[in-house]
C-alpha cells in the first residue's frame, strides 16, 4: 500500500520542502519531493493540514517513562516506557542503563532484547539497541544515580553484557581502571563508544579517544571542569571534557534541552561552537514522564535512588541538585527552536539524522530519504504531535 503525505512543510537534515510531498510504501520510504499532488500515485493521502511533516526521532540516552524505568528489568516495563516515548515522537529508542547490580543490568538487556525481538508496532518505539551506560561511573560524579552500584568496569562482566549482542552505545568514565580496555572492546563491537559521569582530565580524555571514544554524555551534567579538576590534580589548572570536545571535531555529544538543565546561553553556545552535525539532543528521561509531580525511584523499582519530579524536571531530595529530565524530545525540539538561533532543519536534525548517525542506524532511520524506514511525524506550526508514523502505519 502506498501512501503519500502532503499538505505541510517537509523538514529534512538541511532545508525544507514548502507543500512537499512523501510518499511511502509498506515501511519504507519511495520518494520525497515538491512536486505536484496529482502527479503521485497513492492509495490514501495523509493531510498534514499546513503544519510539517517531519521525521520520527532518535533517542540515544533515555531511562524511562510513564512511571517505567527500563532497568525495572521486564518487558512490561521497556514497554510502558516506548508507548510513551513513542507517543511524544521518538520513534527509534536506545533504552539505557544506570548504576544497577549485574544481575539487574542484565534483567535489563533480556528484556530490552525480548521486546526487540518482537519487534511489534504496539510495543511503541523501535528499540535501535541499548546504551549501556552505568554502572562504571567515576564515584564523584554519579549524579542522581545510585552510588552503590557505582564500580570500575570488570572484563569478566561487561563481556557477558556485550555478548547479547544488544549493545550498541557504551559509556565509562575515561579515568576508572579498566576504561581503555572496555573502550577497545566496546569500538571492536561497533558501539558509539562514550564518556560520561567522569571527572576526567584532557589526558585521561585522550587516552580515551586513542582506545575508541569519540562522544560525551549530556554536555555540562557530571562532567570534568576546570574547577573540578583542580579540586582533584590542584595546580595548575587542567583541561577536561568540554575542552576536548571543543577542541577535537571527530568528537561529540549531546545536550538536555528541557529548560531546566542549560540556559539558553549554553544550548546556543553549544550550537554554535560543536554545531548540528556534532550536537545531539536527548531527554535523559526517567519513570516521571507523563506522571504527576511525585517522589519516584531513579532505576530499578526496588532499590533505585529516590527522586522528586515538580513536573517540570527531577530533583533529587532536598532539591540539592538535578535528577534527571521528566521530558520528551518533542518538549527539547520545541524549547531548543526557542532558545536559541538554529533553524528548523537543525532542530529536527540533533533530534533525529544525528543521533541516528552516531548511533549506527542511519541508513535505517533519522531522515526522510528514499529507502529508508517510514517513520513519519506530522506536527503542528508550534510544533507539537499530531501523529505518529511507525513504519508507515498510523499509531495511537
Amino acid at each position: 500500500m502506498r501512501v503519500g503525505f502532503h499538505n505541510g512543510v517537509v523538514i529534512l537534515p538541511d532545508r525544507v520542502l514548502e507543500d512537499g510531498v512523501v510518499v511511502c510504501e509498506g515501511a519504507r520510504v519511495v520518494s520525497v519531493g515538491a512536486r505536484p499532488r496529482r502527479l503521485y500515485s497513492v492509495d490514501e493521502w495523509v493531510d498534514a493540514r499546513g503544519g510539517y511533516i517531519s521525521p520520527g526521532f532518535v533517542d540515544i540516552h533515555v531511562h524511562g517513562g510513564d512511571g517505567a524505568d527500563f532497568m525495572d528489568g521486564t518487558p512490561e516495563a521497556v514497554i510502558r516506557a516506548n508507548r510513551c516515548h513513542l507517543r511524544h515522537g521518538t520513534t527509534t529508542i536506545f533504552p539505557t542503563t544506570t548504576t544497577g547490580s549485574p544481575a539487574q543490568v542484565r534483567a535489563m538487556l533480556k528484556a530490552c532484547t525480548a521486546v526487540k525481538k518482537q519487534d511489534l508496532a504496539e510495543n511503541g518505539a523501535r528499540i535501535g539497541g541499548v546504551h549501556f551506560y552505568g554502572p562504571y561511573f567515576a564515584p564523584d560524579k554519579t549524579g542522581c544515580h545510585s552510588l552503590a552500584g557505582c564500580r570500575a568496569p570488570a572484563r569478566g562482566e561487561y563481556l557477558k553484557h556485550f555478548a547479547t549482542g544488544i549493545i550498541r552505545i557504551a559509556t565509562c568514565a575515561a579515568e576508572l581502571p579498566g576504561a581503555e580496555a572496555f573502550y577497545r572492546e566496546a569500538r571492536r563491537r561497533r558501539c558509539l563508544v562514550t564518556c560520561g559521569h567522569s571527572n576526567a582530565s584532557w589526558d585521561e580524555m585522550d587516552r580515551a579517544f586513542r582506545a575508541g571514544m569519540r562522544h560525551v554524555d549530556h554536555f555540562w551534567c557530571a562532567m570534568s571542569s576546570v574547577s573540578s579538576l583542580r579540586t582533584r590534580f590542584g595546580t595548575p589548572m587542567r583541561a577536561g571534557m568540554e575542552q576536548f570536545v571543543l577542541a577535537n571535531e571527530a568528537m561529540s555529544t549531546e545536550v538536555i534541552a528541557d529548560g531546566c538543565h542549560l540556559a539558553p546561553d549554553l544550548l546556543e553556545f553549544a550550537r554554535k561552537l560543536i554545531g548540528p552535525a556534532r550536537l545531539c539532543l536527548v531527554t535523559d528521561a526517567n519513570r516521571a514522564v507523563d506522571q504527576p509531580p511525585g517522589r519516584y525511584r531513579f532505576g530499578p523499582a526496588t532499590d533505585g535512588s529516590w527522586f522528586e519530579s515538580d513536573g517540570e524536571v527531577g530533583w533529587m531530595p532536598g532539591r540539592s541538585s538535578l535528577a534527571s529530565s521528566v521530558r520528551c524530545l518533542d518538549f527539547m525540539v520545541r524549547h531548543m527552536k526557542e532558545a536559541t538561533g538554529a533553524s528548523l532543519p537543525e532542530v529536527v536534525r540533533m533530534a533525529s539524522l544525528t543521533p541516528a548517525e552516531r548511533a549506527g542506524v542511519a541508513k535505517q532511520v533519522g531522515s526522510l530519504e528514499v529507502g529508508k524506514r517510514a517513520d513519519v511525524l506530522l506536527l503542528n506550526r508550534r510544533l507539537q504531535v499530531r501523529a505518529v508514523f511507525l513504519g508507515g502505519k498510523r499509531q495511537g
